[in-house]
C-alpha cells in the first residue's frame, strides 16, 4: 500500500518496516524507538506513586524473596541500622546471624505470607502486621514448618522503607484447627 513517498509492508523477517524502498530498517528502528518513549511517557504520566501500604508491602514481599533466595546481605539491607526485635532482645546483627543461621540450617527456606496490614503511625513511620508460614528443609519437600504472628514497625530511611521492629510469635496450635 503505498500513501505518498512512504510505503507500508509486512515482511515475514520483521514485524513491521515502514519508510522510502531500501531504508525501511532504519526508519523501522527510529519509528519503534519513538512508539516505546511515547508509551512509556504516557504509562509514567498516569501512574500514580505508590501507597504507603503499597511501598512496604512491596518491601515485605522483597525480603521473603531473599530469604528464599538465600540471599542474607539483601534481606539484612531493608533493615534499620538501628532494628531491635523480640521486645529488645535482637538486634540488627543477631537478626543477620539468626537468617544466616536458619539459611545453613535449611537447604531451602519458604515462607507464605498472609494478609499484611499496613497502618500509617506518623509522617514517616508505620507498622505493618501478617502471619507467615515459614517452612524448611534439605530438598524441595519442607520437613519442619511453624506458623508465627509478626508484628513490625517500619521508618522511611534514606528514600525507603526500613524495618525498625520486628517481634513474632508462634500460633498456637489450637489457633490453626
Amino acid at each position: 500500500m503505498s500513501l505518498g513517498q512512504r510505503t507500508f509492508s509486512l515482511k515475514s523477517d520483521s514485524i513491521f518496516a515502514c519508510g522510502r524502498p531500501g531504508n525501511g530498517s532504519l526508519t523501522h528502528l527510529l519509528a519503534l524507538s519513538f512508539l516505546a518513549m511515547l508509551l512509556m511517557a504516557t504509562f509514567s504520566a498516569c501512574s500514580r506513586p505508590l501507597t504507603v501500604e503499597q511501598q512496604i508491602i512491596a518491601t515485605i514481599r522483597e525480603m521473603e524473596a531473599r530469604i528464599e533466595n538465600g540471599e542474607p546481605r539483601q534481606f539484612i539491607g531493608h533493615v534499620s541500622e538501628n532494628f531491635s526485635g523480640q521486645k529488645g532482645q535482637l538486634n540488627r546483627q543477631q537478626l543477620r546471624g539468626l537468617v544466616v543461621y536458619q539459611l545453613n540450617r535449611h537447604q531451602r527456606l519458604h515462607a507464605q505470607l498472609f494478609p499484611i496490614s499496613v497502618n500509617e503511625t506518623g509522617e514517616e513511620t508505620a507498622s505493618a502486621k501478617f502471619r507467615a508460614l515459614i517452612t524448611g528443609g534439605p530438598g524441595w519437600i519442607p520437613d519442619q514448618g511453624q506458623l508465627y504472628d509478626f508484628e513490625t514497625l517500619w521508618r522511611y530511611q534514606g528514600g525507603e522503607w526500613k524495618l525498625t521492629n520486628a517481634n513474632w510469635n508462634p500460633v498456637p496450635l489450637d489457633e490453626i484447627l
